[in-house]
């Protein structure tokens, strides 16, 4: 007769081999590449957002489910070698946090691992997809749909600062897709009858001597298109236009809280905790190529008091109601 001691035996050794022969294998827990074209602080806002929408799906971060970041700092030249590093890290998907050049540097380093942009401008027109509705390959997430903004943005300065006759933009000639942008923005320029400045910023460096190019008036404004290299000189921006006394337009809330007037744009916060939904299906076994990808529903416009007042700018009410946040 089998004694109690041996049939515990026999039942942990089965139990044992069960496990061994794939009976009760581990759960695997999904890894996320997180990779961003700016720095960890300038990124803080937005992957908060997309941590936010994980939390949201029912993930516990470092638990349920793990994130590996990735940094370009501004320099854009870095993000295909921060990509491969993602890759050989074992993530099973890839969020380019930033616009094309992220998408792109992602898409290139792997045809196989699922990618999910946050804010792409036209991703059909850059040939990252096939459409939007069926993007085939493996990328898909969200589309900025920024250049239709341009012409909005400069009436927005116009109604802000009636003064104002010209805009200097400032912009990343390196980016292409930023050169539609400033187009649309000379032809909303001459129905307004606003002359456009253009003021070409390639690199960080480049950024004091190119301001200088702006005329010392009060009936100029400056408004900085977004792309990594812009976003990394945005402080250099406020406080040359703080000296200045110019009024600023930017695409996002972070410059404003720095001191920038105000700001127009998707609501990127929105963009990120949306971009969580696409990680949840991708993870739970969703093709890249048949999630559709989807443009921004949600915009906002933020105004900062404190740089009007210092400007001596009365805001017309009829900005100050439609601001969706005012800093005081």
């Amino acid at each position: 007769m089998i004694t109690r001691r041996e049939l515990i035996v026999v039942i942990g050794t089965g139990l044992l081999g069960m496990s061994r022969l794939g009976g009760t294998q581990p759960v695997r827990i999904p890894k996320v590449g997180y990779l961003s074209p700016v720095n960890m602080a300038r990124d803080a806002s937005r992957s908060e957002a997309f941590r936010q929408g994980l939390t949201e799906r029912g993930y516990i971060i470092g638990k349920t489910i793990l994130l590996e970041s990735r940094y370009a700092d501004g320099k854009l030249d870095r993000l295909p070698a921060l990509a491969s590093d993602l890759l050989r890290s074992k993530v099973d998907v890839i969020v380019a946090a930033g616009g094309s050049r992220v998408a792109l540097a992602a898409k290139n380093s792997s045809t196989a691992i699922p990618i999910v942009m946050t804010n792409v401008e036209d991703p059909v027109a850059l040939k990252l997809v096939a459409s939007l509705a069926r993007p085939g390959g493996n990328l898909t997430g969200l589309s900025a749909m920024i250049h239709d903004l341009s012409a909005k943005r400069l009436e927005i300065v116009r109604d802000t600062v009636p003064n104002v006759a010209v805009v200097a933009v400032v912009w990343n000639a390196d980016y292409a897709e930023k050169r539609e942008e400033l187009e649309l923005t000379q032809v909303a320029g001459k129905a307004l009858g606003i002359k456009i400045l253009s003021v070409e910023v390639r690199s960080p460096d480049d950024i004091e001597s190119r301001l200088l190019t702006i005329p010392a008036s009060r009936n100029v404004a400056i408004i900085a298109l977004p792309d990594p290299v812009v976003n990394a000189v945005e402080i250099s921006i406020i406080e040359f236009a703080r000296k200045r006394q110019i009024p600023t337009m930017f695409s996002q809330r972070a410059p404003i809280d720095a001191g920038g007037l105000i700001s127009y744009g998707p609501s990127y916060a929105d963009l990120f905790r949306r971009a969580a939904f696409y990680v949840d299906k991708i993870v739970k076994g969703a093709k890249p190529s048949e999630l559709p990808i989807e443009q921004p529903t949600k915009f906002e416009m933020v105004l900062n008091m404190k740089t009007a007042k210092a400007l001596g700018i009365k805001i017309p009410q009829s900005i100050l109601v439609r601001a969706d946040k005012v800093i005081e």
